[in-house]
């Protein structure tokens, strides 16, 4: 029987480019908490940009009409998806990347697929295909030889300190089925969708700064930090976009889109070889890491046409 996951081209052009940003985004962090920033700042930082981006271009191509005739399950599922996927999936990325480093925490939050995967089958009733599912396996053994390379933060980190980007990959995990069935049941676009999940973001994180009386720490925090942490934003605007694009896409399944944009720390390798030399120790487990995760992509992104060529 021939595979029926194969997805068109503009799908998996979608879903590599936030891998691509997502990639180059650590880089920012690390650099913005390094010089004083904290994961609530970068947090903050980062969904005011992208709230701020989303809203501005709708009111540009909208109008006034922007979310108009959207029901109260979609909202609810945006805003839901912005609240775990978003807000709560970022506190604990930039944890882990100030405390294990951004290639290692890249590695970490990208086994997001193996949960992505799993919930889509569950509540979504995606189909699994060999040649999908060989290809998750083969990404996150990939993803866990980077994460054990001994690698990441040039001062060193503990083994407890990767539950911070697992608990994040969960997180997306579940934030991206959401979004998948939001995307798919209604009439949303993916600009309105995108708005509607920053801005639940925002209002947790800011509710949290306040219920936790860290808005003292915003203020004196260095300046350098929040120029590091807004173009991170921008990125971050840019890739989220695209991976909505892509979700909402008829034939951009969970099963295809979120391994593909999950191999972000093949990128965030690549960046943080040249650009956190200081910070960061690249090993040859992480070469090795990279290149598994290379072999899965190709089994996520060929390996339908493979089989369907030799009529299975």
């Amino acid at each position: 029987m021939a595979d029926t996951l194969a997805a068109p081209p503009e799908v998996y052009a979608l879903a590599l480019v936030p891998a691509l940003l997502w990639g180059f985004s650590p880089v920012l962090s690390k650099r913005g908490m390094a010089a004083g920033g904290t994961s609530l700042q970068a947090s903050l930082a980062v969904v005011l940009v992208d709230s701020t981006l989303y809203l501005a271009g709708l009111a540009i191509l909208r109008g006034g009409d922007a979310f108009a005739g959207l029901d109260t399950t979609t909202l609810g599922v945006f805003l839901l998806a912005g609240v775990v996927g978003t807000a709560l999936g970022r506190l604990a990325t930039f944890a882990g990347v100030d405390r294990v480093g951004a290639s290692v925490n890249s590695a970490g939050v990208s086994a997001r697929p193996l949960f992505a995967t799993m919930l889509a089958v569950a509540f979504l009733g995606e189909p699994a295909s060999l040649s999908t599912a060989v290809g998750v396996v083969v990404l996150v053994v990939g993803l866990a030889v980077l994460a054990l390379a001994k690698g990441g933060d040039a001062e060193g980190w503990e083994s407890y300190e990767l539950l911070f980007p697992v608990a994040a990959a969960v997180c997306f995990a579940f934030g991206n089925v959401l979004r998948r069935y939001g995307l798919t049941s209604s009439s949303v676009t993916s600009l309105e969708a995108v708005a509607l999940n920053e801005l639940a973001a925002l209002a947790v994180l800011a509710g949290y700064a306040v219920a936790r009386g860290r808005l003292g720490d915003l203020k004196t925090a260095p300046r350098e930090t929040w120029g590091y942490f807004a173009a991170s934003g921008t990125v971050t605007a840019v890739a989220l976009l695209s991976l909505f694009a892509a979700l909402g896409h008829p034939e951009g399944t969970v099963a295809v889109v979120d391994p593909l944009a999950a191999t972000a720390p093949l990128f965030t390798t690549v960046f943080a070889y040249f650009l956190l030399g200081d910070l960061e120790r690249v090993t040859r487990g992480v070469v090795v890491g990279a290149a598994l995760i290379v072999l899965g992509v190709a089994l996520v992104t060929a390996g339908p046409a493979l089989l369907a060529s030799v009529g299975l």
